[in-house]
């Protein structure tokens, strides 16, 4: 079941009006069903993949709370050998098994792995991360360890969240489902038009960017140079609406409900620099990496060649999370090195970083330099094969100059700038400049729904991070 669906905003209907005439003390249960439901609406087995993680966490996150020493890092142990297990059979184990055959012919022999048919369970990533949150916070003795199980199989399968995040903390989600929730119509009206926003950037900017983007893509050695950069340069916005737009969803439908989920994304194409933009973009997730992993490498508080080297491996953990490929690999990679470029250039030219912050025409300057980089990124991100992508590069810097994309024409693609515009200049007010809009709800809401009615893409296509 897609956002993007009607059969979702009927379910979200029925669900939301029963969960507030329901009694308060019902009100997890009916969540947790609907999720079950929400879930299984993809492939019902999945469940059952959720279900083995979740009883082992569940017990884990006791016995964490009840002993000490060796005891207490087995069962934390335990549980993330759980969880990564999961990861590695269903998501890793066919990019295991094709580098050790691959290794193993260089050698001059022949090894693989015994074959599986396996489906990637939706989101597995996403509510994998959250199922580890808690454990981890209980071992570190941040989080007390939850007693009513149907409660903790709720916080890890919460369905507004449950395929693409934001992936939640236990410190901020599990409490919320012991608190009443009353009708607050300020709230209601708030939430509606965030979901309302998301399901525009999903339906009238992200998939509309796909139907020149992802022809373009399968073109390449059909195009021209220019077609080339404006795919580049639609796919940072396409990637970009189609994943803030799943997390506008999910945060409007849990605050209807009197929810409070974390902020995922702010703007981050408009961020100064490499480290700023991770700040802004999917920020469940860098948080995540950055509390959980790059804090326990010893982050910054080390030499400055191991602090380079852990922000490498955090990265490309990074990558790695996003996908069994070696495209994603190379994409975290990328970013890493683009950090570690950038702190050493601040090392040897300090002033550059303090004349960003008094010349308003070198903060734009700096904006488009790190658009420039990430846009150039996300080619390793969108093409799987590296023969695709030196070919993509070739064609870019050395190919013929003219020639719009052939998969689309002239006024569609002006149509296609003036969204992103559009986008750009509201985010530019309401989060960089801290204007907000004064416009009655009634207004904004119609004015959503006639753009979506009128110049959606409805053809149900997935959001890019469901494959993750």
């Amino acid at each position: 079941m897609v956002f993007n669906s009607l059969q979702f905003l009927v379910f979200f209907g029925i669900i939301t009006s029963a969960y507030f005439l329901l009694q308060p003390k019902f009100r997890w249960f009916l969540l947790l069903a609907a999720s079950c439901y929400f879930y299984m609406a993809f492939v019902p087995m999945y469940l059952g993949i959720l279900g083995f993680t979740i009883l082992i966490d569940y017990f884990a996150g006791i016995y964490l709370e009840r002993f000490q020493g060796l005891q207490k890092k087995l069962f934390l142990a335990v549980s993330l050998a759980a969880n990564i297990g999961v990861l590695a059979i269903f998501k890793y184990y066919h990019f295991i098994d094709q580098n050790i055959v691959w290794l193993s012919e260089q050698l001059g022999t022949h090894m693989q792995l015994p074959v599986l048919e396996m489906i990637l369970p939706i989101g597995l990533s996403f509510h994998t991360f959250q199922a580890m949150s808690y454990t981890i916070e209980v071992y570190r003795g941040h989080q007390k360890a939850e007693r009513n199980f149907g409660i903790y199989s709720l916080y890890v399968m919460f369905y507004p969240q449950l395929v693409a995040g934001p992936i939640e903390r236990p410190q901020n989600l599990l409490h919320q489902f012991y608190e009443v929730h009353n009708w607050d119509w300020n709230r209601v009206k708030s939430g509606l038009l965030q979901m309302a926003a998301g399901i525009f950037k999903k339906v009238v900017i992200a998939d509309r960017l796909a139907l020149l983007v992802d022809p373009t893509y399968a073109q390449i050695s059909n195009q021209s140079s220019a077609a080339l950069a404006l795919a580049a340069f639609f796919y940072s916005f396409q990637i970009y609406c189609d994943f803030s737009g799943y997390s506008d969803v999910a945060i409007g439908a849990a605050r209807v409900m009197g929810f409070k989920l974390m902020d995922n994304f702010n703007a981050p194409y408009f961020a100064k620099s490499l480290p700023e933009f991770w700040r802004r973009w999917h920020i469940s997730l860098s948080t995540w990496f950055k509390d959980y992993v790059y804090f326990s490498l010893g982050g910054n508080r080390v030499s400055i060649p191991k602090w380079y080297l852990n922000i490498m491996l955090v990265f490309v953990l990074s990558g790695i999370w996003h996908g069994a490929s070696w495209n994603f690999v190379i994409w975290g990679a990328l970013h890493g090195l683009f950090q570690v470029i950038g702190l050493s250039m601040n090392q040897v030219f300090p002033s550059l970083a303090a004349e960003a912050q008094k010349q308003v025409w070198v903060q734009w300057a700096y904006r488009l330099l790190t658009f420039v980089l990430v846009t150039l990124a996300w080619v390793f991100f969108r093409l799987k094969h590296f023969s695709e992508v030196k070919q993509f590069f070739q064609t870019l810097f050395m190919g013929k100059t003219a020639g719009l994309p052939l998969a689309l024409n002239f006024p569609e693609i002006v149509l296609s700038i003036g969204l992103i515009i559009s986008l750009c200049w509201w985010e530019y007010r309401q989060r960089i400049v801290g204007r907000t809009q004064a416009w009655p709800f009634l207004f904004q809401f119609s004015l959503l729904a006639l753009a979506i009615y009128f110049l959606g893409v409805f053809s149900l296509k997935q959001f890019i991070y469901f494959q993750f």
